[in-house]
């Protein structure tokens, strides 16, 4: 069974409106057997967002990834050198490097983000 990436909007949507998720979705993620993973640019993303007063997240953020069992998807330098190769169809550099880590590591990419499924990786919409 694969694992999955949540892309930023999918984590914030999981841990302050689940409701926000589609339901399938949901009971996905929340599935024992499945490995969940979370970028370590999601969790800079989320953190300067945080500091420019743009979000609101709780300070114990990776206490609440460890309680729900989603690990941190550490940024290797494969996965920096990969940004390189794929193709301007999103600026955003975020989403750049998790798309080149769901492709790198065989993951499916949660997300709802429209460019995103522009590019040759497996989606599961949320």
């Amino acid at each position: 069974m694969k694992g999955l990436l949540l892309d930023t909007h999918a984590l914030i949507w999981f841990i302050s409106d689940p409701s926000m998720l589609i339901e399938s979705t949901y009971e996905i993620i929340t599935d024992p057997s499945r490995d969940v993973y979370l970028s370590a640019a999601a969790i800079w993303e989320i953190s300067i967002k945080r500091a420019l007063g743009r979000l609101e997240i709780p300070d114990n953020l990776l206490s609440i990834l460890e309680d729900n069992k989603i690990e941190v998807l550490d940024i290797t330098g494969s996965h920096a050198l990969g940004v390189a190769s794929l193709p301007l169809i999103h600026q955003d550099p975020f989403d750049r490097m998790q798309i080149v880590q769901a492709q790198k590591e065989n993951l499916i990419f949660v997300t709802r983000d429209k460019k995103v499924k522009k590019y040759q990786v497996e989606i599961l919409d949320c």
